[in-house]
């Protein structure tokens, strides 16, 4: 190791470990906002869900090893390019083969870390992480059920609970059952709870102050109360069959070989073992591929093409997993062998790689010419033809009397710094936004090459939860935009020359908070237009991909629902061309929910509110029985139909989705809160949805307030460095958020405290940060 192969090692390992950090937090950044916030608010203990995160690192750098290593060695060299230490290199005779060898050195120890993580890692994490969320499904099964939430995941019962405490139990509990080899039956219950036996592998529930209704097909209805009431549940849905099974991602090769001839021994294909075999050797492999074309793109004479490269970087990225997904599918189709369909982006991307690199070292002063667009281009009015104004067009402007008027914002510098500022900011959104799709086409395309789900699916998916993905990308751009352009202006002592002319800091770093605010504005704006229904839109879409039926993600057969006034509708489906609802029964209850007072059933009812002139709430219901009960619970009256018309809810309200914060905008949400409020119900977890609705629009100027003086105490470390310090403070900032509102869901702090305590704890680092930097 001489001292250049040191030198370019160094300039390549910072890009590489900050890549390394922004890929691998993209991938982490919905399962930290869902998975963990989730697990606080169930109070899962802290070791225990920092082991669930854990366990998904490995899975995530087997991705991102060989992302970032094409990423750094493009950035390394690219910058060495840029500051013309190319051009000396080949002044002293280094050639672009004698720069193989720092490049051999990265690639090979990327490779055996990437290959450690196929072969060891990632089964063991994947196995551990099943283990976790298997003992946490039947340790917090009873946390699973959430208020005014339909609950039908314990077989043939379905929960609806009006209150969750947080110390444990329901309060308010109606539960209807209909297990085969009994009547079906409706349980009203004062409180409620779950009562979990792991060695015994028993579910029981317990209901207290109970009354039971039970309508028999002959016509005969009973109600029976009791104190206290147990109820054995199937434990199928609490406890599978059989504990965590590995999958062929959790099998170690001799295990996969196993499994292969027990698949051929039954008659079927074994192509995924094989192909599964062969990806632990070939997805390694990659790093030194992508070492061979990172450092055909990024060695270059030309000062310009850095951005150009990264570009090609991610495309090369793109194009390798598509055409390993595109192997899996002709392996599938008996079109390739296994081993060929996995180790086909090897050679394909191997071989264009090579022939690039022979090129390149051969006429290293070409590049790959791509048109990017360059952001605060300013006509000079220098070049040849331009006009150049003089004494005569000064002369008009006297003669018309209009006075030159000069705004103090923007001006030059302002245009300059904004400029700056949307490149980078640009270059993070576009990359951080391909990783986004690339992570999403490696999760979901397997799902169309098997034939379970189109390319169609798979766009719309892309085309739904692209509002989602710029939710989470924004801020980090903002961040990052604000760090290396302040750091940039340090770096090269443009700022020094700013203050020098009396411009203060907080003046240069006006148009990245005016950015900043923009920014806020759009995530807003997502928030209140697109971004709720295209997220439901995207699930549904991908629910389908996984295999589930549309009628079980489909509003219009959600079959349970809740009036405004808290009655509950049960149905068996809702025609929306017609309007009309089948097998409906309607439970109505006395103010606060404590007794059953009136129970309808019809065999279909139509809406009638628009075409016959009655209230828009009436429905003509055929074929029924009303019954009505006293405060004892026996009937009062009882009476038949043909034909009843029934104050019901609106037809609309049917095909309306399930009401849940993150689907619902600002208005929505507070519209929402504002009904359950006035019926008496805990709204502590709506409350802090909808302040985090309002504080999170906000991270975009926190986090440029904090950008600015970081940037400048590490502006000298250049570029990377203000990446790096940015991605901490976002990691930093998002446990922040979920460790809050979690708490706040749990009734631990106060719903506003909870939404708006990390901007607050970081807006007072960034304020002091401000008052004591120089400025």
């Amino acid at each position: 190791m001489r001292i250049i192969d040191r030198y370019v090692i160094r300039q390549v390992l910072w890009p590489l470990f900050i890549g390394l950090l922004i890929f691998t937090f993209i991938l982490i950044i919905p399962y930290l906002i869902e998975i963990a916030e989730e697990l606080i608010a169930k109070g899962v203990s802290g070791m225990v869900i920092v082991r669930a995160m854990a366990t998904l690192l490995p899975m995530a750098l087997g991705v991102t090893i060989p992302m970032s290593l094409l990423l750094g060695l493009l950035i390394g060299f690219g910058r060495l390019s840029a500051d013309r230490e190319f051009v000396a290199m080949q002044a002293c005779g280094v050639s672009l083969m004698r720069l193989l060898r720092p490049v051999a050195v990265l690639s090979i120890t990327a490779w055996a870390a990437t290959s450690y993580g196929r072969l060891y890692a990632i089964p063991s994490a994947n196995q551990t992480y099943r283990e976790i969320a298997f003992n946490i499904l039947a340790q917090r099964a009873e946390g699973e059920v959430k208020p005014r939430v339909f609950f039908e995941e314990f077989t043939d019962l379905v929960l609806y609970v009006r209150e969750v405490p947080a110390n444990g139990g329901w309060i308010d509990v109606f539960m209807s059952d209909n297990r085969p080899g009994q009547p079906p039956s409706v349980y009203l219950a004062k409180r409620g709870r779950v009562i979990i036996n792991r060695e015994a592998r028993t579910v029981e529930m317990v209901l207290e102050n109970v009354t039971r209704h039970t309508a028999e097909a002959n016509g005969k209805y009973e109600v029976g109360t009791s104190e206290r009431l147990l109820l054995s549940v199937n434990p199928e849905a609490v406890f599978p069959r059989r504990g965590p099974q590995k999958g062929d991602r959790e099998m170690s090769i001799a295990e996969l070989r196993v499994r292969a001839a027990e698949v051929e021994r039954q008659g079927f294909s074994s192509h995924n073992q094989w192909m599964e075999i062969h990806k632990k050797f070939s997805i390694p492999f990659a790093c030194l591929v992508f070492g061979l074309i990172g450092l055909s793109l990024g060695a270059s004479n030309r000062r310009d093409g850095r951005l150009a490269s990264f570009v090609v970087g991610i495309g090369v990225i793109f194009v390798y997993y598509v055409v390993l997904s595109l192997g899996g599918a002709m392996a599938k189709g008996h079109m390739l062998p296994p081993w060929l369909a996995v180790w086909l982006p090897n050679i394909v991307l191997g071989l264009l790689g090579g022939l690039l690199f022979l090129w390149r070292d051969r006429v290293i002063d070409q590049r790959i010419r791509i048109t990017l667009p360059r952001f605060g281009r300013v006509a000079t009015g220098n070049g040849p033809g331009d006009a150049q104004p003089g004494a005569a067009d000064a002369q008009k402007v006297v003669t018309l009397g209009v006075p030159a008027i000069r705004l103090p914002f923007p001006g030059i510098l302002d245009r300059y710094v904004a400029a700056s500022y949307m490149r980078v900011f640009a270059l993070t959104f576009v990359a951080m936004l391909g990783v986004f799709y690339i992570s999403t086409f490696l999760d979901l395309s397997d799902k169309v090459f098997k034939g379970e789900a189109t390319w169609r699916m798979l766009a719309a998916y892309l085309w739904y939860i692209t509002p989602q993905y710029v939710y989470y990308i924004v801020p980090l751009s903002v961040l990052i935009g604000a760090l290396v352009t302040i750091g940039l202006l340090t770096k090269n002592s443009e700022l020094i020359v700013m203050k020098a002319c009396g411009i203060s800091l907080y003046r240069v770093a006006l148009p990245t908070l005016v950015c900043a605010a923009f920014a806020g504005g759009v995530l807003f704006l997502l928030e209140e237009t697109v971004l709720g229904p295209s997220t439901r839109r995207a699930e549904a879409v991908r629910h389908r991909m996984r295999g589930g039926l549309p009628q079980t993600f489909d509003v219009l057969n959600r079959r349970w629902i809740v009036a405004n006034d808290g009655d509950i509708y049960h149905y068996v489906y809702f025609d929306p061309r017609k309007e009309q609802l089948n097998a409906l029964s309607v439970y109505h209850f006395t103010n606060g929910g404590e007794r059953l007072a009136r129970r309808t059933y019809a065999e279909r009812a139509v809406y009638i509110g628009t075409r016959e002139g009655g209230r828009p709430e009436t429905w003509n219901a055929e074929q029924g029985w009303t019954r009505e009960f006293d405060a004892e619970g026996k009937t009062e009256q009882y009476r038949t139909f043909e034909e009843s018309q029934l104050p019901l809810e609106p037809a609309a309200y049917f095909g309306t989705h399930q009401p849940e914060p993150k689907y619902m905008s600002y208005s929505q949400l507070r519209s929402y809160t504002e009904r359950l409020r006035s019926s008496g119900f805990d709204v502590v977890e709506q409350q802090v949805a909808l302040e985090r609705k309002v504080s999170f629009p906000f991270v975009t100027l926190i986090m440029t307030l904090i950008a600015v003086p970081f940037a400048v105490t590490t502006g000298r470390h250049g570029a990377m460095y203000g990446i790096g310090v940015g991605i901490a403070l976002a990691i930093t900032y998002w446990v922040a958020i979920s460790f809050f509102a979690a708490l706040g869901s749990g009734g631990l702090i106060a719903p506003a405290l909870a939404a708006w305590a990390p901007n607050l704890l970081f807006g007072a680092g960034a304020a002091y940060l401000l008052l004591t930097v120089r400025t």
